[in-house]
């Protein structure tokens, strides 16, 4: 087993335990999550979130991102300046529509989570910029 440093599973997903997850998806989620789709901008529903929590890869619920963490960079996606964990993220190398980005998945399921750029706020000056798609959402009131 693979843990990060802050105590969570890392072992990566098995080939039929992601499709069995997958399965629960909608079309829209698949070709995000698993073909590194992009949703619209402004319409995700994390886009304006601002309740208190903690948000988690859809696919494997792996924790992600603090709403802390989150801003608003005008972008049209859910923003943030620092992952919860960085062992929690895998950084690619992106050519894609002739632009070279840094993609980034959840370690453990290797969902497309969004990409992030060095055009953040302090203190970490990196912006995560999620699909909403990707995310799922868990109140602090709520323990997991």
């Amino acid at each position: 087993m693979t843990t990060s440093a802050s105590g969570f599973d890392l072992t990566p997903l098995s080939d039929e335990e992601r499709q069995a997850r997958a399965a629960s998806l909608s079309a829209e989620e698949r070709h995000v999550i698993l073909n590194q789709g992009t949703e619209r901008p402004f319409c995700g529903q994390f886009y304006d979130h601002q309740q208190s929590g903690t948000y988690h890869c859809r696919l494997c619920t792996l924790p992600l991102f603090q709403a802390a963490a989150k801003f608003d960079s005008g972008s049209g996606w859910p923003s943030f300046f620092q992952p919860i964990d960085p062992d929690h993220i895998r950084y690619l190398e992106d050519r894609s529509h002739g632009m070279l980005r840094t993609e980034i998945r959840c370690r453990r399921c290797d969902g497309h989570l969004g990409h992030v750029f060095a055009d953040g706020p302090p203190p970490s000056g990196q912006r995560y910029c999620l699909n909403s798609l990707s995310l799922s959402f868990i109140p602090d009131e709520t323990t997991w």
